[in-house]
C-alpha cells in the first residue's frame, strides 16, 4: 500500500490531468493550417526570388534589439505600439519595422559594406496595437531598399516601380496600378502657402484622401486652420488628372514659384522618363498628385500599389525615398530609396477575396505507401526521387490500405507510389494517379524521368 505522500501525488496529478488549458492563440497573432501555409510560403518564396532576380542581398537582423538602438527614432505612435521589457539589466524591444534595423546595420558595418548597398529582408515585426481583421500583431514584411553613400541617382528611384511590377507579375496579376508622387512638390507648395511647422500633419491628412474623400478632408484641413484660398490651390494641384506627360504638363503651368517645388518637378520628370527605360508599361505606373506618404522621412519619389480589381484591399506596397537613412547612429549621409510588402495583410486580404488558388495540404508530389515488410526498396525508391527533385513522402506506420489512402486523400497528395512484394522483387512501383484513379506500373530506372519529364508531378 502507498504512502500518504504518494496518495497526495496520485491526485494532484489527477486533478492536474482534468484541469486542461484551453488551447489558443493570442488576438492579432496568424496561424495557418497547412494548406493556407503552403500557400503563404509560395507568396513568401515568389517575392523573395524576385528581390534577389534585381541583385538585392539577403539581410537577417535580430527580432530583439537594445531599447536604445531600436527607440533612437522613435516616438508619437510608434512608441504606444512597442513591444517593450526589461530582462536581468537590459531594457529590450521588439523591432517594430525593417528599416530601423538596416539603420543601425548598415552604420555598424559600414566599414564591410560595398554601396550602394542592395538589401532584401522579409521578417516578423511586432506592433502592439488593437487586433482586428486584415490587422495583425505580429506580420511579416518583405522590404527592399537601395543606400548610397553620400548620394545616390535618381535612376535608382525608377528601379524600384519595375521591381514592383515584376513582382505583382510574378505572384499572377496583370492589373495593378503603381502609384508614384515626389514629396517636394508638396514641401515647395506648402511653402508657398505659407504652411511650414505643420506640414507633417496636412501631409497626414492628405494621405487619407483615397480612404475618407475629398470632402472630409477638406473639412479636416479647414478644421485645422487652411484658409479657404489655400485649399482652392491645394485642390487644383491635387485635382490635376491625365497620363503622365499630361499631369507633368499641368503642374509646370501651374502659379507656384518655389525652389522645392521646382525640383520635386524636375525630379518626377525625370523618373518618369527613366521609369520607361525599365519596360514598365504606363497602364501600370502612373503619377498620383494625391499620394503623399506619412512618414517624415520619405523626402522625394514615393510610392503606393493598389490592386484593380480588389479597390478595397488598399495598398499593398509602399514606400519611397529618404535623404538620411542612419541620421541618428552615424553623421555619414547614407540616402535611400525602398519599398514594403505587408505579407501577412496582404495573405489575408487575397484569402478573403478568394484571390489564393486552393492548395494542397502537402508540398510532396508522392506518397509511397509499403505493403511489405522490408522497407530498402521503397527507401530507395525514395532517395532517388528526392535526389532528382521530386518531393517525396513514405508512409511508414502500419496501417491497412484504406487509411492510407484516406491519408494520401486528406493531405492532397497527387500520386500514391504502392510498393507490394511483387514491385520489390520486379523493382517496380505502380503509381496511382489520385485524381483520375488511373494506375500505371513504371520500372525504378524510369520513375525519376515518369515525374520530371511528364511534369506528372506538377
Amino acid at each position: 500500500m502507498g504512502s500518504l505522500n504518494d496518495i497526495e501525488k496520485t491526485d494532484s496529478h489527477s486533478k492536474n490531468l482534468t484541469n486542461k488549458v484551453e488551447p489558443r492563440t493570442l488576438p492579432g497573432f496568424m496561424e495557418l493550417l497547412p494548406k493556407e501555409q503552403i500557400q503563404f510560403n509560395i507568396m513568401h518564396d515568389t517575392i523573395r526570388r524576385t528581390y534577389e532576380r534585381f541583385g538585392f542581398i539577403p539581410l537577417d537582423t535580430p527580432i530583439l534589439e537594445s531599447a536604445e538602438v531600436l527607440l533612437a527614432k522613435a516616438g508619437g505612435e510608434t512608441d504606444k505600439q512597442i513591444y517593450r521589457f526589461i530582462k536581468g539589466d537590459t531594457d529590450l524591444t521588439m523591432r517594430f519595422d525593417l528599416t530601423v534595423p538596416l539603420a543601425k546595420y548598415v552604420a555598424k558595418n559600414y566599414n564591410n559594406l560595398a554601396f550602394p548597398f542592395r538589401r532584401y529582408q522579409i521578417g516578423k515585426v511586432y506592433r502592439g496595437e488593437k487586433a482586428q481583421k486584415g490587422r495583425y500583431r505580429e506580420f511579416y514584411q518583405c522590404d527592399i531598399d537601395i543606400i548610397g553613400d553620400g548620394q545616390l541617382g535618381l535612376i535608382n528611384d525608377a528601379e524600384i516601380p519595375s521591381i514592383i511590377y515584376n513582382t505583382f507579375k510574378a505572384l499572377g496579376f496583370d492589373a495593378f496600378q503603381i502609384r508614384i508622387n515626389n514629396r517636394k512638390m508638396l514641401s515647395g507648395l506648402f511653402e508657398s502657402l505659407e504652411i511650414r511647422g505643420e506640414s507633417s500633419e496636412v501631409l497626414r491628412i492628405i494621405d487619407k484622401i483615397d480612404k475618407v474623400g475629398k470632402e472630409n478632408v477638406e473639412k479636416e484641413l479647414e478644421d485645422f486652420g487652411l484658409h479657404a484660398d489655400h485649399l482652392k490651390i491645394l485642390f487644383e494641384y491635387l485635382g490635376i488628372k491625365g497620363d503622365n506627360l499630361q499631369i507633368i504638363d499641368q503642374l509646370k503651368r501651374l502659379p507656384i514659384v518655389n525652389d522645392t517645388f521646382a525640383l520635386g518637378l524636375q525630379e518626377i520628370s525625370q523618373v518618369n522618363e527613366l521609369i520607361k527605360m525599365f519596360g514598365v508599361p504606363e497602364t501600370n505606373c502612373t503619377i498620383d498628385l494625391s499620394i503623399a506618404r506619412g512618414l517624415d522621412y520619405y523626402t522625394g519619389t514615393v510610392y503606393e500599389t493598389t490592386l484593380n480589381d480588389y479597390p478595397k484591399i488598399g495598398s499593398v506596397c509602399s514606400g519611397g525615398r529618404y535623404d538620411n537613412l542612419a541620421e541618428y547612429y552615424t553623421d555619414r549621409k547614407l540616402p535611400g530609396v525602398g519599398i514594403s510588402i505587408g505579407l501577412t495583410r496582404l495573405f489575408y486580404q487575397f484569402e478573403q477575396a478568394g484571390i489564393i488558388k486552393p492548395a494542397n495540404s502537402t508540398p510532396s508530389s508522392l506518397l509511397i505507401v509499403p505493403i511489405l515488410e522490408n522497407l530498402s526498396y521503397p527507401l530507395e525508391l525514395a532517395s532517388k526521387l528526392r535526389n532528382g527533385g521530386i518531393n517525396t513522402e513514405i508512409y511508414l506506420e502500419k496501417k491497412g490500405m484504406k487509411a492510407k489512402l484516406n491519408y494520401a486523400n486528406r493531405l492532397g497528395f497527387p500520386y500514391v507510389g504502392i510498393i507490394g512484394d511483387t514491385e520489390a522483387d520486379e523493382r517496380t512501383v505502380t503509381i496511382k494517379n489520385m485524381e483520375s484513379g488511373e494506375q500505371e506500373r513504371i520500372a525504378f530506372d524510369d520513375a525519376l524521368e515518369y515525374f520530371c519529364f511528364n511534369n506528372r508531378a506538377g
